[in-house]
C-alpha cells in the first residue's frame, strides 16, 4: 500500500483519517501545518500526499506549489464543502484530484486507488511517439518537449496520453473526467478545465496559440491537428 503524507490541522480529521488508513494498511506520516508537511517530504518519501487547503501560515495552495517544485507525486486536496474558488486554485497549482470534507476513509481509499492506477492505465502502451515537437514515452510515462524532459503531474500525464492517442479526435469533459478521474460527476469538470490549463502552461508556446491540446467550443478538447 503506498505510502501517504497526511497534511491537516483540525486534529480530530488529522487522526480519524490517519488511523482508517494505517488501518487498510498504508504507512501514514501526519503534519499539523504546511511548513511541517514540507519538511516531512524529504524524509518520508510520500507515494501520495493529502493536503488540506486551509492550513495555518503556509496555505495548502503555496505547499501544494511548493511540492509541484520539486516533485511529481499525486496530491489529494481536503476541501470544506462550497470552496468552489479554493478548489480552483488549488487544482491550478498542481492537485491531482480532491475530497470534500467532512470526510470517509473508504472515499479517500478510493480516490486514492483512482489516482494510483492513472499512472499504471496510462503506460498500457508502450513506444515513444512524436508529435511536433513533442516526444511522448508512453512505456517510460515520460514527456520531453524540443528535447527536455516536462515534468507533469499524474493526472496531467494520463490526460495527455488519452489525448495524444486520438489526434484530432474530440472528448467531451465528461468523457475525460470519467477515463483521467474516473468521476461521474458534470460539476467535476473544473477538474478537466484546470488540467487542461495546466498542461498548456507547460507544452505549449507561449504565444497563447494552443498547438496541441486545443478547444473545441461547445464540445471539448482535442489533441492536434498540429
Amino acid at each position: 500500500m503506498p505510502r501517504v503524507l497526511l497534511i491537516e490541522d483540525d486534529p480530530s480529521i488529522r487522526e480519524g483519517v490517519g488511523l482508517g488508513l494505517r488501518r487498510r494498511g498504508h504507512e501514514v506520516s501526519a503534519a499539523e501545518t504546511g511548513e511541517e508537511g514540507l519538511a516531512l517530504m524529504a524524509g518520508f518519501h510520500p507515494e501520495l500526499v493529502l493536503l488540506d487547503l486551509m492550513l495555518p501560515g503556509i496555505n495548502g495552495v503555496q505547499v501544494c506549489r511548493r511540492i509541484r517544485e520539486t516533485s511529481e507525486v499525486p496530491i489529494i486536496m481536503l476541501t470544506a464543502r462550497g470552496d468552489d474558488f479554493d478548489i480552483v486554485v488549488g487544482l491550478e497549482a498542481g492537485a491531482d484530484d480532491y475530497v470534500v470534507k467532512p470526510v470517509r476513509t473508504d472515499i479517500i481509499e478510493a480516490r486514492i486507488k483512482a489516482v494510483l492506477r492513472r499512472l499504471g492505465d496510462a503506460g498500457a502502451r508502450p513506444g515513444i511517439e512524436q508529435h511536433g515537437r513533442l516526444a511522448v514515452d508512453r512505456a517510460g510515462l515520460t514527456v520531453a518537449k524540443d528535447g527536455e524532459r516536462v515534468a507533469l503531474a499524474p493526472s496531467e500525464i494520463k490526460l495527455l496520453l488519452h489525448l495524444s492517442a486520438s489526434p484530432e479526435q474530440v472528448f467531451s469533459r465528461r468523457q475525460l473526467l470519467e477515463y483521467v478521474w474516473e468521476h461521474s460527476y458534470h460539476a467535476d469538470a473544473r477538474l478537466v478545465d484546470a488540467c487542461v490549463r495546466r498542461l498548456r502552461n507547460k507544452i505549449e508556446d507561449p504565444d497563447g496559440n494552443p498547438r496541441y491540446i486545443q478547444t473545441v467550443r461547445g464540445f471539448g478538447y482535442r489533441f492536434g491537428p498540429l
